[in-house]
């Protein structure tokens, strides 16, 4: 045996005290070090505070079982291996034993040299682990400034080729960080008008006192400051295209005001008495139900037929089936040529995780965390435990009682979510809900 093995620490859970003091007794014998736990929970904590090479789990144990263990390891710590044994042995929990991340599977009873060479095996794989890396010689698909392949995603490239042959209104939808002025930007460049201005509006990023001003101008003495007369956004874009992004945070009194542009092509500069006619086409994006808010009398119905004219419906990050993998791809070289630092690697434990965390901030929240991910990385390789804690599966979720009825409801919906690869039809059935009722329930 390895001078190095002799000395890696085992941890041993096993709600049997019987069967933890043979195997602590017979792993000592040979020189390692072990603790034992008798149940997940206070397995965790051992984890949490002394560095264990690798983990023998029981299968079958009162509140977390040993696959949620599994798991939680596999996700949350780094270098420690995982072996499981039972005493209720199935090629089905054999298969999702290893399915979950278990090198080694022993079922019950099992002879001391057995479990010391199958220990021995674990730790040679150990020493020799490699890791599953992101292939780059393929380039990620860049169409119209937007990386992609899947379908949903080829759907929105030929919207956007048909909405730039036409001048007409385009209202695009999509939750936040999904890339809706980037959608606009695309249909502006690929148009004839591609030489003029593109003028983007954060309409909920402007005070509701300025924000007339700044879209239609003012003449001088329209209001204290105003000392000279300056033209808005709307003439700015004159010939072109304005963007209004988060066109829902406007008030009923702009609405008004916005209806008249697109009916009359003509603006009020405030302190004027006449209108001025402008020509450009204008794109709203929203990340809210327009319909809803019609409902509630927070948006004009009148409004909405009007920007309404092409509506692109951008699809959330978690309905786009690989295209995570390509994105993760682009921000990694992207920021590893931007601070000066080599290409991740990711593992295949932590591709796993990006492919099936809900993504509530979309590409946006991908874009971030790859950055954090190539600033604070020690070494070349990605693994799922450096990945942001509330990625990562913890066999703690849900045990104990003190939890809100919130945190339970959160818990179930993200569980059922997951059983059907997030998709909202199957999972509002499940729940008992509409789908519309589920998809506000994501949202907040």
């Amino acid at each position: 045996m390895k001078k190095s093995r002799q000395k890696a620490h085992i941890l041993v859970v096993d709600d049997s005290p019987d069967m933890l003091e043979v195997i602590q007794r017979n792993l000592e014998a040979q020189g390692y070090r072990v603790y034992t736990s008798p149940g997940a929970v206070e397995a965790i904590k051992i984890l949490e505070s002394a560095p264990i090479d690798l983990v023998i789990t029981d299968l079958k144990m009162p509140e977390v079982d040993g696959i949620s263990l599994i798991r939680h390891i596999q996700e949350n710590f780094k270098e420690t291996e995982v072996m499981m044994i039972t005493g209720y042995p199935s090629i089905e929990g054999a298969v999702e034993a290893v399915k979950t991340g278990a090198e080694e599977y022993l079922a019950k009873p099992f002879t001391d040299e057995e479990l010391l060479n199958a220990v021995e095996r674990v730790l040679e794989k150990a020493d020799t682990r490699k890791t599953a890396q992101i292939q780059s010689p393929k380039l990620p698909a860049i169409r119209h400034g937007i990386i992609g392949e899947s379908k949903t995603i080829q759907k929105v490239f030929s919207a956007i080729e048909k909405a730039a042959s036409s001048s007409a209104t385009i209202l695009i939808t999509g939750e936040s960080g999904t890339g809706k002025e980037l959608v606009a930007r695309a249909i502006h460049y690929n148009s004839q008008c591609s030489s003029t201005p593109f003028v983007p509006i954060n309409c909920g990023g402007i005070p509701e006192s300025l924000l007339e001003s700044e879209l239609f101008g003012y003449v001088k003495g329209a209001f204290t400051g105003a000392t000279d007369t300056r033209a808005g956004f709307f003439q700015t874009a004159e010939g072109g295209t304005i963007f209004l992004d988060e066109i829902s945070e406007t008030s009923l009194t702009m609405q008004v005001k916005l209806l008249r542009v697109l009916q009359d092509k003509e603006v009020f500069m405030v302190g004027a008495r006449q209108p001025i006619k402008v020509d450009m086409r204008i794109i709203a994006a929203t990340n809210k139900d327009l319909l809803d808010l019609i409902n509630k009398g927070e948006f004009r119905e009148d409004l909405y037929y009007r920007l309404n004219v092409i509506a692109i419906d951008i699809p959330p990050l978690r309905e786009r089936e690989g295209d995570i993998l390509l994105l993760i791809q682009n921000f990694s070289v992207k920021f590893a040529k931007d601070f000066g630092k080599s290409m991740p690697q990711f593992s295949e434990n932590a591709l796993q995780v990006l492919r099936s965390y809900y993504w509530p901030g979309n590409v946006r929240e991908l874009e971030n965390i790859i950055q954090r991910l190539v600033i604070m990385s020690e070494g070349d390789t990605i693994d799922a435990p450096d990945l942001p804690s509330l990625m990562r599966y913890s066999a703690l979720k849900g045990v104990g009682p003190h939890r809100t009825l919130v945190e339970v409801e959160v818990e179930h919906i993200r569980s059922v979510l997951a059983s059907v690869n997030n998709n909202k039809t199957k999972a509002a059935e499940i729940l008992g809900i509409d789908r519309k009722t589920l998809r506000e329930k994501i949202k907040k």
